[in-house]
């Protein structure tokens, strides 16, 4: 029993975050399959299942168009933080430390410690590529989920034209079409939003505790300081 609180203890904000990713997609497949049922019924036609619902393009663009924002989000603050800061902010690096920073400073190579991933130590394109991995990684799960968005996006679109006797479009029509760059853009506006002042509010403001915040008696030109 001790072992399994352990666990839950080290990995608690991995596991909270993850029931409430599940239990808020739950929330929303629910809702959503009510809101399209009660359409359904306003125009005379039965109701869909769960399972329709949820294999439905109307529900996989709603939730790709969603993640493609945040990974974006997380894609951009990567790699932006390697070369441009926000002094007395917690979620910038000083200006000294401004590019790719040192082998020495990065622990890489022959300044690699005992356990150090194998890969920071082994130089090559295996060190080249692991040293850029998170950003890789998030920028491949924004690329499919945007993917993912405009393939489940046309044919929800698709759907409406023809249930409206309009023309269907093209996947590349609809890629330079109206209804796809809303979808996005109303999400990236908010995401840029969220991350800019996310920056500028850590220099002044503080959250007891938090690592994303500095500690609550420090100077607000205080940079790269956690709490």
């Amino acid at each position: 029993m001790s072992t399994l609180r352990t666990h839950l203890r080290n990995n608690g904000l991995s596991l909270a975050f993850g029931a409430l990713f599940l239990l808020s997609l739950a929330g929303q497949a629910w809702s959503g399959l009510t809101d399209v049922n009660n359409q359904q019924l306003a125009h005379g036609t039965p109701p869909v299942g769960l399972l329709d619902y949820l294999t439905s393009s109307s529900f996989a663009v709603d939730v790709a168009e969603n993640w493609q924002s945040e990974y974006l989000q997380f894609f951009l603050y990567v790699f932006a933080t390697v070369w441009l800061v926000q002094r007395g902010s917690p979620e910038s690096k000083p200006t000294h430390k401004i590019g790719l920073e040192s082998d020495q400073d990065q622990l890489l190579g022959r300044h690699a410690r005992n356990a150090s991933p194998r890969w920071a130590k082994t130089g090559g394109w295996r060190t080249a590529v692991f040293a850029r991995s998170l950003g890789l990684v998030m920028a491949t799960i924004f690329l499919l989920s945007w993917l993912a968005q405009s393939i489940a996006g046309v044919s929800a679109y698709n759907a409406e034209q023809l249930s409206d006797f309009g023309d269907p479009l093209t996947w590349g029509e609809y890629l330079l079409s109206a209804d796809f760059w809303n979808r996005t853009l109303q999400n990236w506006q908010s995401e840029f939003l969220a991350i800019g002042c996310m920056a500028i509010f850590s220099v002044y403001l503080r959250q007891r505790g938090s690592p994303e915040s500095k500690p609550v008696g420090a100077e607000h030109h205080l940079t790269d300081e956690t709490g």
